[in-house]
């Protein structure tokens, strides 16, 4: 076989300029200097006898032959991640590592407590968290860069052919308020309530949002008729600004079960409605599977899906 006109470093390196976006933050990023990075890039430009970027001042930009090479670059990068998982599994669970992705709220109050399950069990595992949209996990399951992952919403249409989707457990919606409003002296609330509410949202393209509105919608409640004072881009942040009184929100019952035992805010129920999400595992079964994956599925998931769940988390 003839040799190759790259090497998985200047691959790696130019990744890094992509994703960092100039010279300098990529050599920051990999510990080299600068100068390193220029010289990797003009050889490598010479190895291929083709221009790999074109020459700007202002931005870093890619020729055709540099986005090819980068196409097939992160696929080659991401075949030796899994390859390395590949060996390290040789280990039987002593070692090796384990990466988990999770969208936004299920990252941030599930996952914690069933890593912290894992890990109690399997100590010398390496575990990586990664939270991000549905989307983007979804994508990283796809491309091997996560083992497994858990969603609030719906992967991409383009997605579902690759990926494998297996319902795990409901999610329900608290509608909350400050605990001084008059509605928490309320057993429950009519839907008409709602529109004296003033709302504190998530952004109009948080999954969250979009699920609320269809649930809501399918019991003929007009959420565009509630009254949005302000849309911030965390959970935490709307629990803030609910909690100081200046307004009421919708946030998974699993955000705020430390404040409703504290008695900071105040989980208004509506009459004869209930408000659930399904959330889902995905995996890429064309992919690697992991034995350190294939555990934390077995024995930590599905134990999670035991009636007895939140005892279980909260003795743990």
């Amino acid at each position: 076989m003839q040799d190759l006109p790259f090497s998985l470093d200047q691959l790696k390196i130019l990744k890094a300029i992509i994703k960092e976006g100039s010279f300098r933050k990529a050599a920051d990023n990999l510990y080299v200097s600068q100068p390193a990075i220029s010289l990797q890039i003009q050889n490598l430009e010479k190895q291929l006898n083709l221009p790999i970027f074109e020459r700007d001042n202002k931005r870093t930009r890619l020729t055709e032959a540099g986005s090819l090479l980068l196409r097939y670059g992160n696929r080659i990068l991401a075949l030796c991640e899994e390859t390395c998982r590949a060996l390290e599994d040789l280990q039987n669970l002593k070692g090796g590592r384990l990466i988990i992705g999770a969208s936004q709220t299920t990252g941030t109050y599930l996952m914690p407590k069933l890593i912290g399950l894992f890990r109690q069990r399997y100590p010398q595992v390496t575990v990586q968290l990664q939270v991000h949209s549905t989307r983007l996990i979804s994508w990283s399951v796809a491309n091997g860069q996560v083992d497994i992952a858990i969603i609030g919403g719906e992967i991409p249409s383009e997605l579902e052919d690759i990926l494998q989707v297996t319902s795990y457990a409901e999610d329900e919606l608290a509608l909350i308020l400050p605990t001084s409003h008059i509605f928490t002296k309320m057993a429950h609330i009519q839907k008409e309530d709602l529109y004296r509410l003033r709302f504190i949202a998530l952004d109009t393209q948080s999954t969250i949002r979009k699920v609320i509105d269809q649930v809501l919608s399918q019991h003929d409640i007009d959420s565009n008729r509630f009254k949005i004072e302000m849309e911030l881009n965390s959970i935490e942040a709307i629990k803030n600004a609910v909690q100081s009184g200046l307004g009421a929100a919708f946030v998974s019952v699993s955000a705020i079960a430390k404040e409703l035992e504290l008695g900071i805010l105040h989980w208004s129920k509506i009459e004869n409605v209930t408000i659930k999400r399904m959330l889902s595992i995905i995996i890429n079964p064309n992919r690697y599977k992991s034995k350190a994956a294939i555990t934390f599925n077995k024995e930590i998931l599905t134990l999670f899906m035991n009636p007895l769940q939140d005892k279980i988390l909260t003795d743990n």
